[in-house]
């Protein structure tokens, strides 16, 4: 039976490893006034470390460190002059006398998240069940303007036993999205590239 499923919705906040309570805990961070990209609701997100223009969050490429997942922004509207909250990061957005933008990340090192896979697990019992354990990379970042969700999904292509960005802990308890054999099968995963635990440096743990 195919997954209800149709397209990748980001990175969805679940229990915490050792199957404790999430508490969504969320940190403040800035993006740099006028970033070029958008940045979606639920999608990776670092801390960029260039020497000279570092020090912003920006969209984690697919496979790289990341320090967690966008939940929203906060910025005081150029037009309107009025604190405007948005849940993902409209591209090129200048607020009022340029100032910077809020936005607020879950970065809990330990958070699991619940993301949708791009592909099958596999045809037979011992090929989907040998994909948990790996880690992965996400598909390149894209979302909607409408709704500013993201919909990455988790790379099934990118599987490997060096490190990347996710590592997927087990098969999600989603009854209409538990065909291991379709796209877009719910899966819990937990960022193995975390900033907080091992920087930028492509090592995972």
């Amino acid at each position: 039976m195919a997954n209800t499923n149709t397209q990748g919705f980001g990175l969805i906040a679940a229990m915490r490893v050792g199957n404790t309570p999430a508490i969504s805990g969320q940190s403040k961070y800035e993006i740099d006034a006028g970033e070029s990209n958008a940045i979606y609701n639920g999608e990776p997100v670092a801390i960029d470390v260039n020497a000279s223009t570092g020090g912003y969050i920006v969209t984690a490429a697919a496979g790289t460190s990341s320090v967690g997942v966008l939940n929203g922004v906060l910025y005081t509207d150029a037009t309107t002059k009025k604190p405007t909250w948005s849940n993902y990061y409209p591209a090129a957005t200048t607020p009022a006398n340029s100032e910077d933008i809020t936005a607020f990340v879950n970065d809990d090192p330990n958070q699991e998240y619940i993301i949708a896979t791009n592909a099958t697990l596999g045809g037979t019992l011992a090929l989907r069940k040998s994909k948990v354990g790996l880690t992965y990379a996400t598909t390149a970042a894209a979302g909607s303007t409408a709704n500013g969700k993201s919909s990455v999904t988790l790379d099934i292509s990118s599987a490997a036993t060096t490190a990347k960005q996710l590592r997927m802990v087990r098969v999600a308890e989603d009854p209409e999205n538990s065909d291991q054999t379709a796209a877009y099968c719910s899966v819990v995963v937990k960022i193995n590239l975390h900033q907080m635990t091992v920087g930028s440096l492509a090592t995972g743990i």
